[in-house]
């Protein structure tokens, strides 16, 4: 067949068409006369005004909880394991942007917030860093945007809270980090380091891998530059930076980088360094075990010899340009000591209303396994393998992220009246996410916000959950998210956006010539910025169920690929083979899924088997679904890859006929 014609409008035409259009706004742009509200200058200037007006420092018991916001910082006060404090933060309602400088406490003993007013306190920011050691915050950089999202403003300020008085004080000294946001900072004996951002100035953005080192004691920055030859993690930001022992990791990250065609391409990383503080010398870790899949605005935090990873968004082309994002509320760790990942299985104790509709027979199996008087495998021989359980509990594609944030909180109109909506679910886990807050505390995790998409809706999160680490059992939500206001932009902004998106595709006729090359470096992933939506479980099952019928067969192909990679399903110990059975699944992989669960409890004998049976019966449950529509896929391609041999070989049959019955018929 010959090649199709492309539809009008698209190829050098479109392009220079969309080129023109984009200059053309941004001369419109720049030549604009800078409104009042937009004017960053001023804004800070009225803003410092109003600071100098503070006298002393006022701390208000009780007050209701922070609006909502995203890229704020949290941290556990060192003085006090049972407060958290958060600062700062941004919220993006669809029209403006607003940006906040206020102070929160929190008593998670008593479920009450302080809000403190001091004088002298840092400018509103989002995206900055803040560390707490003995008896002070510290917190460096960060980012001011106008409402409109057209002008940026980044921090080079660097400045210490004292816990006990609440007063804050700028710390001014030469050799301060240039003016950033999204970098990560860390705090290793008496040194603060820095390491990365990026820094906006509307024509071009940079990002950075410089490494700088604050001395608490000599109060003193300090920056480390590579020696010759020496390894060096590339310029990022939106990293992950943690601490153990004497070493301090790196992992993951955002970076954008120009191709030939001089158009911004974004980079997700997914590599994995560590620095030794003694020397100041990098080393790339090499991965192994099973690390999470590539993926951006994840969360990380360490608890004793272990780090923990939440949370991210990862972006699946679905057709042409389009990107679905995938935002995910699974957990991996890190093991410190011998640097191994692997997937955290939560442990589930069957609900009391799921014990209730269970039948007698089932009720005596639970009790069994429980009293610890017969062996899982063994109990599934009389028991029912598709009895009705709660699906979804830990797939990457359960949503959770989607039906529990819609459910709870769109169709019920006001979730602030519903504080029970999240407790009295059957299954409590956080929605999926990006840039939540992270902190731990008496080996108790705490998760705070963040942000996901609802199609075109940005949902900004403001609620709070615990998980106890020593027992990984079960997330508890203490704070249910409130509903997340959105504005619908006038008809001139939308007109804009049109124009933004048309900018954005002028060099996706470029990138699509490009397709077929492969990337061999795992540790990097390109992302388009594209149209994006939003992908759950259910959408997924959807996907592959309904919208999959139009695809080309090597499209068909490569989703399914990308569904497979994305659930993990390449790892044959926790993914059912094709038919088999949960008494199969689990006697063919119990030595993983115990494992599994010794990481978590520590238990030994017949409650390491009930432990492990229960994490193997959920993984198989949650899968049951996705995989029955892969199969389905899969033999859908494979048919019509069957039909098209046979047709091409029948053509090839004809084509030898006609060329023999010419020959005989040729004129000698």
């Amino acid at each position: 067949m010959g090649k199709k014609q492309k539809k009008p409008g698209k190829g050098k035409e479109k392009t220079e068409r969309k080129t023109a259009k984009a200059e053309e706004k941004r001369g419109r742009r720049e030549s604009k006369k800078i409104s009042q509200e937009d004017d960053i200058d001023a804004i800070l200037a009225s803003i410092q005004k109003e600071e100098a007006k503070k006298k002393e420092v006022h701390v208000e018991e009780n007050v209701p909880a922070p609006s909502l916001r995203s890229n704020c910082s949290l941290n556990v006060n060192p003085m006090k394991e049972t407060e958290l404090i958060l600062h700062g933060g941004e919220f993006y309602n669809g029209n403006k942007t607003f940006v906040y400088g206020d102070l929160y406490r929190y008593n998670v003993e008593k479920r009450e917030w302080k809000l403190v007013s001091s004088p002298n306190s840092p400018p509103p920011r989002s995206a900055h860093q803040a560390v707490a050691w003995k008896n002070h915050l510290y917190l460096f950089g960060g980012e001011f945007t106008s409402p409109n999202q057209e002008r940026f403003h980044h921090y080079k300020d660097f400045w210490m809270l004292d816990l006990v008085s609440n007063q804050w004080e700028q710390i001014s000294l030469k050799g301060c980090p240039s003016a950033r946001s999204g970098h990560r900072m860390v705090i290793y004996k008496h040194k603060l380091i820095v390491f990365g951002g990026f820094y906006d100035t509307l024509r071009e953005v940079r990002y950075y891998n410089d490494l700088h080192v604050f001395d608490l004691d000599q109060f003193k920055w300090q920056e480390i530059k590579p020696k010759l030859g020496s390894l060096w993690p590339s310029a990022r930001s939106g990293f992950q930076f943690f601490v153990f022992q004497d070493e301090i990791f790196l992992y993951g990250g955002y970076s954008k980088e120009c191709d030939k065609n001089s158009s911004e391409k974004g980079i997700v990383h997914s590599d994995l360094w560590s620095l030794d503080p003694k020397t100041w010398e990098w080393s790339k870790v090499k991965k192994i075990g099973m690390p999470p899949g590539p993926r951006s605005g994840f969360s990380m935090c360490v608890h004793k010899k272990r780090a923990l990873l939440f949370g991210g968004v990862v972006d699946m082309e679905v057709e042409g340009d389009n990107l679905w994002s995938l935002f995910l509320n699974e957990i991996y760790g890190f093991q410190l000591d011998n640097h191994r990942w692997y997937p955290l299985e939560l442990r589930k104790e069957k609900s009391t209303k799921d014990k209730a509709k269970g039948s007698k027979k089932t009720v005596q199996q639970d009790d069994t396994l429980l009293n610890g008087n017969k062996d899982p495998v063994d109990n599934l021989e009389n028991s029912e393998p598709d009895r009705e359980v709660p699906l979804g509990v830990e797939s990457d594609f359960v949503e959770l992220s989607i039906n529990s944030y819609s459910q709870q909180k769109l169709d019920r109109g006001n979730i602030g009246s519903n504080k029970q909506a999240c407790i009295e679910s059957e299954v409590v886990k956080p929605c999926g996410r990006i840039n939540a807050c992270v902190a731990v505390a008496r080996d108790t995790l705490y998760l705070y916000g963040g942000m996901m998409e609802l199609k075109d809706r940005e949902i900004t999160l403001d609620d709070l959950y615990t998980l106890d680490l020593s027992k990984l059992d079960e997330w508890k939500c203490i704070i249910p998210a409130s509903e997340s206001e959105w504005l619908e932009v006038s008809e001139d902004e939308d007109e804009e956006c049109s124009e933004d998106e048309d900018e954005n595709d002028s060099g996706s006729d470029d990138a699509e010539t490009d397709d077929d090359d492969d990337d061999d470096d795992d540790d990097e992933l390109e992302v388009r910025g594209d149209e994006k939506n939003t992908l759950g479980m259910e959408s997924a099952v959807a996907l592959i169920r309904g919208e999959t019928k139009n695809l080309r067969r090597k499209e068909k192909r490569a989703r399914i690929e990308q569904i497979r990679a994305n659930l993990g399903l390449s790892d044959s110990q926790r993914t059912p083979m094709p038919g088999e059975s949960l008494r199969d699944f689990y006697k063919r992989t119990s030595m993983y899924w115990q494992m599994a669960a010794h990481e978590h409890t520590q238990h030994t004998g017949k409650e390491l088997r009930k432990d492990g049976f229960d994490l193997a019966e959920g993984r198989y449950k949650e899968l049951l679904p996705i995989l029955e529509e892969l199969a389905k896929l899969e033999a859908e391609q494979k048919a019509e890859e069957e039909i098209q041999e046979t047709s091409s070989r029948k053509q090839g049959n004809r084509k030898t006929k006609n060329r023999v019955s010419n020959s005989l018929h040729a004129p000698l």
